[in-house]
C-alpha cells in the first residue's frame, strides 16, 4: 500500500493520537517532533528514523528502518547505539542521514532530539552560595 492512502487512513483515526492545545500530535515510534503529519509519521514512510535514549542512560539510539524487510516487523528495524561523546554521536547521525541520502530532511530534526537527550542525561551541577558573616 502507499505512504499517502495509508496516511489518508491513519491522519484521523489512530491510536498513537492525541489532541490538545488546538494541535494533534502523536506518540507513535520514530516520530521525531511528536506532530501528526506525513512528514514525520513513523508508520507511514518506508524509511524512518528515531532517536531514543539508551537502557543504561548514558548515550543515544539511533533507530532506521529497513525497505527490504517489511514483511517481518521485528527485523525491520535497525539500532545503533552511539555512546562515544556528544560531538561524535551528533556527527555520526549527520553523516548517517545527510550523507548516505537515507531522509536529509530528517537530519537537523533527528540532532536537535539527540542533543536533548544528551543534555538531559548530563549531571546537574550544584551551585554553592556563599553568604557573608554579619557581625
Amino acid at each position: 500500500m502507499s505512504a499517502d492512502l495509508t496516511w489518508m487512513i491513519i491522519r484521523n483515526n489512530s491510536c498513537f493520537l492525541v489532541k490538545g492545545n488546538g494541535r494533534c500530535y502523536s506518540k507513535e515510534p520514530n516520530n521525531l517532533k511528536a506532530r501528526n503529519s506525513l512528514r514525520y509519521s513513523g508508520l507511514v514512510q518506508k524509511k524512518t528514523v528515531g532517536v531514543e535514549p539508551a537502557k543504561d542512560g548514558k548515550g543515544v539510539v539511533l533507530v532506521t528502518r529497513k525497505n527490504k524487510t517489511e514483511a517481518t516487523p521485528g527485523k525491520s528495524y535497525t539500532k545503533v547505539e552511539l555512546k562515544k561523546g556528544s560531538r561524535q554521536t551528533l556527527q555520526t547521525i549527520s553523516k548517517t542521514l545527510g550523507k548516505t541520502k537515507y531522509r536529509r530532511d530528517l537530519r537537523m530534526s533527528a540532532m536537535r532530539r539527540a542533543c536533548a537527550i544528551l543534555k538531559s542525561q548530563k549531571p546537574v551541577a550544584v551551585k554553592k552560595s556563599f553568604r557573608k558573616k554579619k557581625e
